[in-house]
């Protein structure tokens, strides 16, 4: 069955190019009426502008769409306030919010300032709790919502010069697991989006990526999936050049070392203790002690 989006409202941040056009024009496409928020700023969060969202607006609108542009910035709670009610007084209601806002300001951490860091930690990680924290009543009086965090395989598996950038993708996933279980009575559903395309965002790893084969659009088909009715919770979808993937978290089976020599059994079975056969997804963070309480409770019989 073929997704639709007739009648749902949605946010897509920074969505004045790249990736969260491509979403923005995605779900307009599908019957979505879609909010195209982007400061306009360059791509390490200076300035503004609001050309770049009103262009996308226009797109969506001259194919028979529905859209306004906002050029909150997303590390403003009170802007993305004003944007969130704009919203509600036009359409009255928000069913989907893509956290897609980003920046770069990418150096080895030698080198990286603690303003660079904490500058980037705030757009990302802050910028997507203050929008994911300014929808959250409105989803849970409807019991309904779909929520996407745009994570990063920088933040899964680390990549030299981006320790910021890493840092704030890991925290989104962190807070889509505790939203994910905090949101599920409510109806509302919220992912981690993980793309890999050719946008102004990544022009200065064109000698290592086959830049024609990533178009932002080939990953849309993922984020269109992540917000629909019947959308997953809880999941990180891998996403670039046509490919998906699931990342999890896991957890291995481990070992119980107890006793005045257990830093010592700790390193002779750090090979069995790494061990991924018979590793687990938790549900949730008690999973792990629950899983060593039952090796201490084993061990005293």
């Amino acid at each position: 069955m073929a997704l639709g989006f007739d009648g749902r409202v949605a946010i897509v941040t920074g969505a004045g190019g790249g990736l969260g056009r491509e979403h923005a024009l995605a779900l307009a496409a599908r019957g979505a009426k879609v909010v195209v928020n982007d400061l306009g700023g360059a791509r390490d969060g200076t300035g503004a502008s609001s050309a770049a969202a009103d262009a996308v607006v226009a797109e969506i609108v001259a194919a028979g769409g529905e859209a306004i542009a906002n050029g909150a910035s997303v590390t403003d709670p009170e802007a993305v306030q004003a944007m969130v009610d704009a919203a509600m007084a036009k359409w009255g209601r928000l069913d989907i919010l893509v956290n897609n806002a980003g920046v770069l300001r990418d150096k080895s951490f030698a080198k990286m300032t603690l303003e660079d860091f904490r500058f980037v930690v705030d757009v990302h990680l802050m910028g997507a709790v203050n929008c994911t924290k300014a929808v959250w009543e409105i989803m849970r009086a409807q019991n309904y919502g779909r929520i996407v965090m745009t994570t990063s395989s920088s933040g899964l598996y680390g990549n030299f010069g981006q320790a910021n950038y890493a840092a704030a993708k890991m925290g989104l996933v962190g807070l889509m697991q505790t939203l994910a279980i905090e949101g599920q009575k409510n109806d509302i559903r919220v992912n981690s989006l993980a793309p890999t395309a050719h946008t102004r965002m990544t022009e200065d790893l064109g000698a290592a990526l086959p830049l024609e084969a990533l178009g932002p659009e080939l990953v849309s088909p993922g984020l269109l999936y992540l917000v629909s009715e019947d959308a997953p919770t809880r999941c990180i979808l891998g996403a670039g050049a046509g490919g998906f993937e699931r990342a999890y978290v896991t957890i291995t089976q481990g070992i119980h070392a107890v006793g005045p020599d257990a830093p010592e059994q700790v390193e002779a079975r750090f090979e069995e203790i790494s061990d991924r056969s018979g590793e687990i997804v938790p549900d949730m963070g008690a999973a792990q002690g629950m899983i060593e309480l039952t090796k201490a409770q084993k061990a005293h019989g």
